[in-house]
This record gives structure tokens, sequence and C-alpha cells, in this order.
């Protein structure tokens, strides 16, 4: 099905949240979805569609999927992957509108990016916190709660592409507001260590 452009905008909002949580679902996912024409790939994305991309990006996720429920090397992949997530995002943005003019162009692709960055930032720091349990269950179900996330979102946007933007929208407004108020929660501590220490 051809999508307008505020449908395009919407997917992307949901596949950048998506790629932020699990970039190769979400790539697997699309490449699917487009391969069996269930969505109609901008032109230059039918890249994804390919079974050689598809299938590097299966292979990828199931690597991913092992290394995200180590205790520790989750931390350490997640942090690579800022490399990878974010710029993917930015990059499957910039061509998914080739068609807009450049500096909407370019303001998709940051808006991309940096939605991809919040959702990839709030997932590492709930990581972070959940990694020192002395049990492994928290974090495999985190970790497969967030799989899950990425190919539902990255599904649904291409069916209800508004509805999957307010998800992911909502999702994005619970992760600053919590960035926020872990800030403070960390600025009022060091403000008290700093007064006992003076």
């Amino acid at each position: 099905m051809a999508m307008s452009a505020n449908e395009i905008v919407a997917l992307l909002i949901a596949v950048s949240f998506a790629a932020g949580l699990n970039v190769y679902a979400t790539v697997a996912t699309l490449g699917l979805l487009g391969h069996t024409h269930w969505l109609a790939l901008p032109a230059a994305l039918h890249l994804l569609t390919d079974w050689w991309v598809i299938a590097a990006a299966a292979a990828l996720f199931m690597a991913d999927f092992f290394a995200d429920k180590i205790p520790a090397l989750d931390l350490v992949w997640n942090a690579l992957h800022t490399f990878i997530r974010v710029p993917v995002a930015a990059l499957m943005a910039y061509e998914a509108t080739a068609t807009l003019s450049p500096g909407e162009q370019l303001a998709t692709t940051l808006a991309g990016a940096m939605i991809a960055l919040i959702a990839h930032g709030g997932k590492t720091a709930v990581r972070a916190a959940v990694t020192p349990s002395p049990e492994p269950f928290s974090n495999i179900a985190l970790s497969t709660g967030e799989s899950a996330l990425a190919i539902f979102l990255t599904w649904l946007s291409t069916w209800k592409p508004y509805v999957a933007a307010t998800i992911a929208c909502t999702l994005l407004l619970i992760t600053l507001l919590l960035a926020r108020w872990v800030l403070r929660k960390l600025n009022c501590i060091f403000r008290r260590r700093t007064q006992a220490a003076g």
C-alpha cells in the first residue's frame, strides 16, 4: 500500500524509535514487509527488501538477542550500538524522504537520529539500572520486551502509522521525563555529598 508524505513521516517516527531499541529487528521487519508487498517502501529503501539484507539483519538480530541477555556484556553491547542504531535510523529517515525539499529532508533525518538516540539512551539507562540485579530474569524480560516492542512498532507503523507514531511519541515523552527525574535525583545526591564533605 502506498503512503502519503504525512504517513511516511509518522512511520519514520515509530521506526526511528524502534531502531533505537533494536535496529536489526526493525530492518528485518521492514525488509520482510516490503518484500511481501505489505508495505510500499520509498524507492530509496527498496534495498531493505533484498533477501541478503533481510538474512543479514535476521542473523544480527539473533546475535543481538543472545548478547543482550548476558549481564555486563549487554552494557558493552548497547554502548557500542550507539554508533549503529542512531546512524541507521538517520540514514533510513534520509533515504525515505528523498522526495522532500533538502531542508525538510535534513530536518527529518535529524529528527530520526534524535528519536533513535533518546530511545537508545533510555534503553541503556534502564539496562544499567537492572544489570547489577543478581537474578537474570529481569534482564532477559527487558531484552525480550524491547525486541518485541521494536517489531510491533515497526509492523504497526505500516498499518496504522499515526497510532504507531503516537505510541512512539508517548514513550519518548516518558523517557525524557524519567531522564529528567533521574538527573534531578543525582543532582540532589551530589549536592548532599558536597555539603557533607564541606
